[in-house]
């Protein structure tokens, strides 16, 4: 459990960290005076750090899922006579 939280915490960091850069980047980009490859590149950044975000969590999710799941009884074969 605690590990979960662990990895929770740090994907909560690095996503935050990416998104802080994509929206500087974008509004460098946006503001700037004539065209400027920034905007675009700020965009992308941005959705990376949400893809980030979002695959962490399921990954911390699916985890904790397969850590709850029960195992089941095992079934003997039938045996056909």
């Amino acid at each position: 459990m605690k590990s979960n939280a662990k990895i929770l915490n740090a994907i909560k960091y690095v996503g935050g960290i990416v998104l802080t850069m994509g929206i500087i980047t974008f509004l460098l980009g946006f503001f700037e005076k004539g065209s400027s490859v920034l905007t675009p590149i700020g965009i992308g950044t941005v959705m990376g750090a949400i893809f980030i975000f979002l695959m962490g969590v399921f990954f911390v999710a699916t985890e904790e899922m397969l850590e709850k799941i029960d195992k089941g009884i095992a079934i003997a074969p039938i045996k056909i006579k």
